[in-house]
């Protein structure tokens, strides 16, 4: 077979750092990936010493030589096609670098799916970390614009047509109430799925006899994870539950994204993303400033659903070890979470130096020649003639202002059966945008009182 090398791995490729960052790349390189499969051997002999299984210089032996950056990871991944996984030819390395008897103990006890189940444990607790901290910065971002924007009128858009009067704040705090279920759940997917995978070569702990229980323990202390009642190796709702919530991530970052792409659009001009040298340009047109932050988002969470669904598929596992789903989730799982990591990135980037031009959003609005202002209208005529007939009429007028090209209002004032259920102070209010937010501050404040 063809030598594998480490330029074929995932995001060595010129695109790859458009979709991820550079600290989850690193967390997911080969070397970090076998580091975290020898923290766990180096572990185990530990906690097996421990339990007066194998000698306590054969732990420290075995410890001493787990070190990825001495190991030829090229070798190992190209042994590991053959060998099914590459805990198989990482093992037979290790043993050959520990000193004397101690390698007769090298991986005792376990199996491979034990050693790379509970290494992917460990890189999800550290990517977990990077993406709370990453979340965190953008629910605050969020915060912010949704306070200081409270009041700033905007065109609602539904079917993305005008619709009526929105405030740029209720937005922003609706993006974030998204975001803020996201970081409860991460919070919640970690007491649930960041645990130890250690049940031996079907899940009896056969090889450690009644000693087992003791070494998981001591196992699950050393890497700093709790031991479930019993092996995963084959149940992997846990895998499901991180693949869905990074998943519903994927998605609310990509609505975030699809609105602002859509209000940079020339005809609306209401957001701008932050201006960079070199970014958003075109290279036939020089007058673009194109949405490059959304489109690499977009481009990400594009990719994102058909990941969560390979791994909520390779669910059905064989009896006591699976025969290619466990298996198909080796780069499936990393991808996903170097992608939901870089959508987030990105949208920090994004919305830390996003530009509102409120002047713009009035601009549209009045644009519209009142006609945002219907709804409001028709419910201010309902309390006198009924929902159904003050619907009826002022669609009527909606229809013969936008013919005729006039303000709603002065369709209104130029109906005779109309204007004498308003005088000018009453017309005044109903056609001020600001007096359509309705309990728009309230659900703002309210909103922004939960913390993630």
């Amino acid at each position: 077979m063809p030598r594998l090398t480490l330029s074929s791995a995932p995001y060595s490729t010129l695109y790859g750092p458009a979709q991820s960052t550079p600290e989850l790349r690193q967390l997911y390189s080969a070397q970090a990936t076998v580091q975290a499969m020898l923290d766990v051997e180096a572990a185990l002999a530990r906690a097996a010493a421990k339990a007066k299984i194998i000698p306590a210089r054969a732990a420290s032996a075995i410890a001493r030589a787990c070190d990825a950056s001495r190991f030829d990871l090229a070798a190992i991944a190209s042994k590991g096609t053959d060998a099914g996984n590459i805990a198989i030819p990482l093992v037979t390395a290790l043993t050959g670098r520990v000193e004397g008897s101690a390698a007769r103990y090298v991986h005792w006890g376990a199996t491979s799916q034990d050693i790379i189940d509970t290494a992917t444990v460990l890189q999800l607790r550290a990517a977990f970390d990077l993406i709370e901290r990453d979340l965190k910065r953008t629910l605050a971002i969020l915060a912010q614009l949704a306070r200081k924007h409270r009041r700033t009128v905007m065109t609602g858009r539904t079917l993305l047509q005008p619709a009526a009067i929105v405030s740029f704040g209720l937005k922003a705090a609706l993006w974030r109430d998204a975001l803020l279920r996201h970081c409860q759940r991460l919070q919640e997917a970690r007491t649930r799925c960041l645990v130890l995978q250690f049940g031996g070569a079907v899940g009896t702990l056969s090889s450690l006899s009644r000693a087992g229980p003791k070494v998981a323990r001591e196992l699950g202390r050393l890497l700093k994870l709790p031991v479930p009642d019993l092996p995963w190796h084959t149940n992997r709702d846990r895998i499901g539950e991180v693949a869905a919530m990074l998943g519903l991530l994927g998605g609310s970052l990509a609505k975030i994204a699809q609105d602002i792409a859509l209000m940079m659009q020339g005809e609306i001009g209401e957001l701008r993303e932050p201006a960079a040298a070199g970014r958003g340009g075109s290279s036939a047109m020089p007058q673009k400033r194109n949405p490059v932050l959304c489109v690499n988002i977009l481009a990400a969470t594009t990719r994102m659903p058909g990941l969560v669904a390979t791994l909520l598929h390779t669910q059905a596992q064989q009896h006591e070890r699976a025969a290619g789903n466990w298996q198909a989730e080796w780069s499936v799982l990393p991808e996903l979470v170097l992608l939901s990591g870089g959508a987030l990135a990105q949208m920090n980037e994004m919305l830390d130096g996003l530009e509102v031009d409120a002047r713009r959003m009035r601009a549209n609005i009045e644009a519209q020649q009142g006609l945002l202002m219907a709804e409001a209208v028709s419910m201010a005529l309902a309390a006198k003639l009924g929902k159904k007939q003050a619907h009826t009429l002022i669609a009527r007028t909606s229809k013969r202002a936008l013919a005729n090209g006039i303000h709603l209002r002065e369709a209104i004032e130029q109906d005779d059966a109309l204007v004498r259920h308003f005088d000018r102070r009453t017309l005044d209010r109903l056609f001020d945008p600001a007096a359509s937010l309705g309990a728009t501050e309230a659900m703002i404040a309210a909103a922004l009182k939960r913390k993630p």
